[in-house]
């Protein structure tokens, strides 16, 4: 429970920074298109920050591997997804847009192991 806690602490403070920066450092410099796209990086790494919250809060009330899993899969998603669409908009790789899917299916099974936890307790 402590990492999930401290996990979704250090990834929603990052996100506020990192969408602090967009909106003041990165908005003179990036075209639009491409400031929507660190947005989405920003938006879904809060999102997902606070899905760790719950995963932490779940545990207090059910043990299980799978929700365990959970955790670690939004952790995954975030480091994938958002990660990965930072550095493609500040580096120009463009190559990286095509691992951020895999960011958004490990979202995908974060979100469906936490379901699964609840339905089966």
């Amino acid at each position: 429970m402590n990492a999930f806690v401290g996990l979704g602490a250090v990834f929603a403070g990052v996100a506020v920074v990192l969408g602090a920066f967009g909106a003041h450092a990165l908005r003179a410099t990036l075209t639009p298109e491409d400031l929507a796209t660190f947005e989405v990086g920003v938006r879904y790494q809060m999102y997902h920050a606070l899905a760790l919250f719950v995963v932490a809060w779940a545990t207090t009330h059910w043990q299980s591997t799978t929700l365990t899993a959970a955790g670690w899969a939004f952790v995954a998603g975030i480091v994938v997804f958002s990660g990965s669409l930072y550095v493609l908009v500040l580096t120009g790789q463009r190559w990286l847009g095509a691992i951020t899917p895999l960011g958004g299916v490990a979202f995908i099974v974060g979100w469906g192991l936490l379901a699964w936890t609840a339905v089966r307790s």
